[in-house]
């Protein structure tokens, strides 16, 4: 196995690039991208200016490509474009939609004259706001329109993702008809390969691959096709209640999509999952440069996926042949004839890097707070620690014991993760070895785990008669013949295309995973890189806070409190450290760095952690799992349950969960 470590790049130093900038001009660049959002601007964040004159939540926020324009759309079926420096409104658009407006984009090279609005009337309406006219008003979509994308060098082509199982293409250089026989417009039907309830939900382009196509449903698995291998169709027959008479998982009628025009990604531990939870892709997005794919993930966490690594693995078998010679014995497993546990607790593991002093500050203090049951205090300061050191095998190994005592959902898999990684620093690591069988049983990857285990104790043979060791290798054993007894494990594929289980199968799994927020209410939470360099990445919760990662530790760097209930888009300007955010309050909110005075800001959540934790536990309690995820307004626009909060907002805090938005 090739492992990759990356150690956290420093911080820049601003009279360093400063004086750089004084020798060669080719430094402004780097300066601009660099400089946009440092740990400093970040520290002072606070609210630069609420922006009101929506009369409902406000569903999507989109800058135009100078920064010099926000446009925001909401419930009340408006548009509203902004002047983000005067506070002003520049324009309010009426746009004939009949539903909630979910998504609002500038057509690129439009002189900021062409939006493309996407709602809840399964409509698509394009509007030229120069002389007030409607450009096109599309009905082919049968179901709500939840994204519309557009490619920065493309000013005539654009892309909509419906919970119809529809994408669909537009050349406003074409005449547009919505007959089924008048034109193909349909790039991927989803139905076609995973039955007629799948929805798409999200869609995003490669900027500097606009031939690349990202899509997320209402699955776990998220798509990037490559659009030059697709034949676009004709829209499908609707059905009589969801789209189709055709798409019940049989694959194409007409093979316009490939078999090697799309890849998948999966967080491993949801690979294959089932229907036993929802989960729903609520945004993705594409890094600045391209090469990374960020995902938030409906009832589960965020994640990152290197789009060009196809090293990830997806199944993963210690090999037999690890060299067992010269092994130190670790003291906290006993090889005597004891009955006694294995203690996994225990961070006594074998230095193979000498720690720095920095370094070593660090990992005391996460063994202490391990120690104490504060985990995820501990995760955060391993995490500091391995950006800091990423070749030592004890940070990786005391970070999945730590995993595993956390157990959170995913955590068990993340612990797997940093087994395999200690084991290929030092393939002696008698721990990483146990815990890494340990997981895969977890995981319910029986073969594998009877596997790792045999290995061990071939390896280790002084270990055979230890409790833990023994109870572990029985409990392996009974699982393989109760599945040799049965089937019921077995995924249940019905209705999946053959293309689709190929795809599914040969899925990549994630780079990064981000924990933090809840994200089980609404399915328009978005996710965003902050800064050129992608350093930080930001999400709305369901807690009314929007949290800030550093992607390199995966530490919560600041949690700031953004809407009285939900926080759901968040839109970072282009060219400078500003935040537009909203949610269902009716205002748009901008964030900025405050002055260096000294004073409290009284948006920020003090402890990350325990917000962290609250959350957790928030998205995973029973009133969130017996929730339909996908949900929406029952009120007309503006109008909540008649009790308005002290600002004269209508109060949804009381109001029936299907009033909530999606």
């Amino acid at each position: 196995m090739e492992i990759v470590t990356r150690k956290k790049p420093a911080e820049p130093r601003v009279v360093d690039l400063l004086r750089k900038r004084e020798i060669g001009n080719s430094v402004s660049t780097t300066i601009t991208h660099r400089l946009k959002v440092t740990t400093n601007f970040l520290k002072r964040l606070g609210i630069e200016k609420e922006l009101e004159g929506h009369e409902g939540c406000v569903n999507c926020l989109e800058w135009n490509e100078s920064g010099t324009t926000l446009a925001s759309a909401s419930d009340d079926y408006q548009v509203i474009l902004w002047d983000p420096f005067r506070y002003q409104k520049k324009l309010t658009l009426q746009t004939g939609h009949g539903g909630n407006i979910f998504t609002v984009k500038f057509m690129p090279k439009s002189n900021d004259s062409v939006l493309v609005t996407g709602a809840g009337d399964y409509k698509i309406r394009v509007h030229n706001i120069a002389n007030s006219d409607t450009l096109l008003i599309c009905s082919c979509h049968y179901g709500r329109v939840k994204r519309v994308a557009t490619a920065p060098a493309m000013p005539f082509l654009f892309w909509s993702a419906s919970e119809d199982g529809l994408v669909m293409q537009y050349d406003l250089r074409q005449s547009h008809s919505c007959k089924l026989s008048d034109q193909s417009t349909v790039l991927v039907n989803l139905t076609n390969h995973l039955g007629r309830f799948i929805e798409a939900k999200c869609i995003n382009v490669n900027p500097r691959r606009p031939e690349l196509i990202a899509v997320g449903a209402n699955d776990a698995y998220v798509r990037m096709y490559d659009r030059r291998m697709i034949k676009l169709s004709q829209r499908p027959v609707s059905g009589s209640s969801n789209i189709s008479s055709l798409g019940y998982g049989n694959g194409d009628p007409d093979n316009n999509v490939p078999l090697g025009c799309v890849q998948y990604f999966v967080a491993g531990h949801l690979k294959n999952r089932g229907q036993c939870k929802k989960y729903s892709t609520t945004y993705l997005t594409f890094s600045y440069d391209g090469n990374e794919l960020l995902v938030n993930m409906g009832a589960e966490q965020i994640y990152l996926f290197d789009i060009n690594d196809h090293r990830n693995s997806r199944r993963f078998i210690v090999p037999a042949e690890i060299d067992s010679d010269n092994r130190d014995q670790d003291e906290e497993l006993s090889s005597e004839n004891d009955n006694s546990p294995l203690v996994l607790e225990d961070l006594s593991a074998m230095n193979v890097v000498q720690l720095s002093p920095e370094v070593e500050v660090i990992h005391q203090q996460a063994n202490k707070a391990f120690e104490d049951e504060h985990y995820a205090d501990a995760i955060s300061m391993y995490n500091e620690a391995i950006s800091l050191c990423p070749t030592s095998a004890t940070l990786y190994a005391n970070r999945a014991s730590t995993y595993m005592k956390r157990a959170w959902e995913g955590d068990t898999y993340d612990a797997l993760r940093d087994c395999r990684i200690t084991l290929a620093l030092d393939p002696n690591h008698v721990k990483a070895h146990f815990r890494l069988a340990r997981c895969l049983f977890d995981l319910k990857r029986v073969n594998e785990a009877h596997t790792v285990m045999e290995n061990f104790m071939e390896k280790f043979p002084d270990y055979t008669k230890n409790s833990a060791c023994r109870n572990l290798r029985k409990d392996i054993k009974d699982a393989l013949n109760s599945d040799n007894d049965s089937t019921s494990s077995k995924p249940n594929e019905s209705g999946i295309s053959k293309y689709e289980k190929e795809w599914q199968k040969n899925a990549l799994d994630f780079k990064v995973r981000l924990c933090g927020h809840c994200n089980t209410v609404t399915d328009i939470k978005e996710a965003n890189f902050f800064g050129e360099d992608s350093r930080f990445i930001i999400a709305g919760s369901d807690d009314g806070s929007f949290f800030t990662w550093d992607r390199y530790t995966t530490n919560i760097v600041r949690v700031l409190k953004g809407d009285s209930r939900i926080v759901n888009c968040l839109q970072p300007h282009p060219s400078m450290c500003l935040l537009a955010t909203s949610g269902i309050d009716q205002v748009i909110r901008l964030w900025s760095p405050l002055p260096e005075d000294g004073s409290e800001n009284v948006w920020e959540v003090k402890n990350a952690n325990e917000a962290a934790i609250a959350n957790y536990l928030r998205m995973n309690s029973e009133q969130f799992e017996l929730m339909p995820f996908n949900i929406a307004y029952m009120f007309p626009p503006g109008q909540g349950d008649g009790q308005e909060d002290n600002e004269g907002r209508p109060d949804l805090s009381n109001a029936p969960l299907n009033c909530r938005p999606s």
